[in-house]
């Protein structure tokens, strides 16, 4: 996967050279190239901003750095790849970013990052490419940065870690919170040793050989977590991928499917299950 980033502060994405993405740069399994938004200024203030029409606080970053910027990471494809870029826009106006999301833009060969600062940017610059390529903008969430570039971090750990070869044991990505493979639900507590600390004891049954066991407590225990901790999770989740223990769990927490009308059943809150 190559990936570009055009910033006016190419210093912040140093991190990405550093750890487990750090090492997939080095090993050729990741292109990263951080580009310069000042290198496509013509005055000697190297300046990429300007006051918002129709007033307001702040500045607004123009169009024309953007532009020529753009055009060159576009003009400058990986062999191979057809279609141009995905280009994402962090803006807390965007689609808000997920699991699903990172999952989808790990199947692509070329991702490119516009990172706004100030006001954002002109309107004009997504519009534009968005005939051209296609434009996704994301939100990590419902707040504010100061820029793109702490999001590119986020989005580009998480979209890198998926890909082969990144996570040693490719197995651990499926046992994750928010994976598919675990039905978008949190992950269950995790210990290691020793069995004993500060008078906290690992569950017996963790330690007990019967992986069929093991297995029942981690569901329940993901189960419980992801009711108390995201309630919004369990409304979201299928009753068809959950056997009877699940549906006994979900009720003591207060949590029954939807029998309404209809094939698109979900889970509504319910009153706790009382214990005879």
């Amino acid at each position: 996967m190559r990936i570009d980033v055009v910033t006016i502060f190419p210093e912040y994405l140093a991190p990405l050279e550093l750890s487990l993405i750090g090492k997939a740069r080095s090993q050729g399994l990741l292109d990263v190239r951080v580009r310069d938004l000042r290198e496509h200024t013509h005055d000697r203030h190297r300046t990429v901003d300007d006051t918002p029409y129709g007033g307001g606080a702040g500045l607004l970053m123009k169009p024309e750095p953007w532009g020529e910027a753009l055009d060159a990471v576009i003009d400058d494809a990986p062999e191979g790849v057809e279609g141009g870029p995905v280009l994402l826009v962090p803006s807390p106006v965007g689609e808000v970013f997920t699991q699903a999301v990172a999952t989808e833009l790990a199947a692509e060969p070329w991702l490119v990052f516009a990172c706004g600062r100030y006001e954002g940017i002109d309107s004009r610059v997504v519009e534009h490419y968005a005939q051209r390529v296609r434009v996704r903008e994301v939100s990590l969430g419902d707040y504010v940065l100061n820029g793109g570039e702490v999001a590119v971090l986020v989005v580009v750990e998480a979209v890198a870690r998926l890909l082969t070869g990144v996570v040693g044991n490719a197995a651990s990505l499926a046992e994750e919170s928010h994976s598919a493979e675990h039905d978008g639900l949190l992950e269950h507590p995790a210990y290691t040793k020793p069995a004993s600390w500060r008078g906290l004891d690992v569950p017996a049954v963790l330690s007990s050989g019967h992986h069929g066991q093991v297995e029942r407590w981690r569901r329940d225990e993901a189960l419980r977590r992801t009711a108390r901790r995201r309630p919004d999770l369990v409304l979201a989740l299928d009753p068809a991928v959950c056997d009877r223990a699940d549906l006994a769990v979900l009720a003591a927490e207060g949590f029954a499917p939807d029998r309404g009308v209809g094939d698109d059943h979900r889970f509504i809150a319910t009153p706790p299950a009382v214990a005879d």
